[in-house]
């Protein structure tokens, strides 16, 4: 090993230390290397995301103006009331001058920066399109490894197709101001397919319970019922899981799981209204995944998809340093600029050779 390995090695194994012992830095340490590239990225995330989750992941997704960021505070704020840790991951968008995020989120959510039981990272979307910056979810995973019981994740402003939220978090709020009016049409083939729970934040403007009734009336055409029998509007019927089994305590005849009927909320964060029904429902809605088993079908889903994205990842990066130091790379470009060659044609002949085994590297 080269003094330069020993010392990364050296380096790595008391930043994970540090990390295992809580210490603060060294969790903001490691998001950074994530968040850069960093060489040593990999080694060091198999020594720290070895372990099962364990934190409730909320994302908070929507149009821009919604009030996400402050409805997030204001549902942080209480969790903390409550004597929780909570961990907020605020994507913004990617500032045009430094690259980095605008922290426009973390400005609002500033009285929160001083609780030593909450850790807010904003994030810069730096170009990826599904409303989370592309290394979401590995900040994500530090934050339930190091210990967080609560991660609110607060999207970018998100039309129809940013929903990369969806395939992150356990539970996903939506959230929605009265304005919004038919824009519920053209949410339906996008935000309305992956809500958990439906937020009308600001409340308090004229129209709010216009669009609750728009938005229930639109969830009722998606699943094609009607209004009857369906559960209060706390969502998923606690009474079949009341007992542990999933079966109602008075009868031995096993019921089916648990269904979960998307509930539609009022809140105004401004206000402080409506966010205790907003965190009620939230912890239903984690109960609900516990109890039917959706949760693990979530997480194995979630897992499929890691490995898929870490596996094209580094192909795509191994790809492009291939072709960037080929001496030939040019003479393939000018083959098929003139018509010559086709692009399948120089990939057949060269993805053979990138997926040759690297006799330096071992990989």
């Amino acid at each position: 090993m080269t003094p330069r390995a020993s010392e990364g090695a050296a380096g790595r194994k008391r930043l994970v230390d540090d990390f295992r012992a809580g210490g603060r830095p060294a969790l903001a340490r490691a998001i950074s290397m994530v968040e850069g590239g960093r060489p040593g990225v990999g080694a060091l995330l198999r020594e720290l995301l070895l372990a099962r989750p364990r934190a409730c992941r909320l994302g908070v997704t929507g149009p821009p103006g919604a009030g996400k960021s402050s409805l997030i505070a204001a549902l942080a704020t209480l969790m903390r009331a409550r004597g929780e840790e909570v961990a907020i991951v605020a994507v913004d968008p990617t500032s045009p001058f430094s690259g980095g995020a605008l922290l426009g989120d973390r400005i609002r959510m500033n009285d929160l920066a001083t609780d030593p039981g909450v850790f807010i990272r904003s994030m810069a979307t730096r170009g990826s399109l599904g409303g989370l910056a592309a290394t979401t979810r590995e900040v994500i995973d530090l934050l339930d490894a190091f210990g967080f019981p609560n991660i609110l994740v607060e999207t970018v402003g998100v039309g129809q197709t940013e929903l990369e939220i969806a395939s992150t978090a356990d539970s996903v709020a939506v959230v929605l101001v009265p304005e919004s009016g038919d824009g519920i049409q053209a949410m339906k083939a996008g935000l309305m397919e992956i809500a958990d729970l439906f937020v009308v934040n600001k409340s308090d403007r004229i129209g709010a319970d216009r669009m609750v009734r728009a938005i229930r009336q639109a969830l009722l055409l998606k699943t094609g019922h009607g209004g009857h029998d369906v559960p209060a509007h706390h969502g998923v019927d606690l009474s079949r899981v009341a007992d542990g089994t999933g079966s109602p305590a008075d009868t031995d005849t096993p019921a089916p799981p648990p269904q979960w009927n998307i509930p539609v909320l009022k809140t105004s964060a401004g206000r402080g209204e409506g966010i205790d029904e907003f965190l009620e429902h939230f912890r239903a809605h984690q109960h609900y995944l516990k109890a039917s088993g959706v949760l693990e079908q979530r997480r194995q889903s979630r897992a499929r998809r890691r490995i898929r994205d870490v596996v094209e990842g580094r192909m795509r990066r191994r790809a492009r340093e291939f072709l960037g130091r080929h001496p030939d790379h040019s003479h393939w470009v000018a083959e098929v600029a003139a018509g010559r060659a086709t692009a399948y044609g120089v990939a057949e002949a060269v993805i053979p050779a990138i997926l040759r085994k690297d006799p330096e590297s071992g990989t």
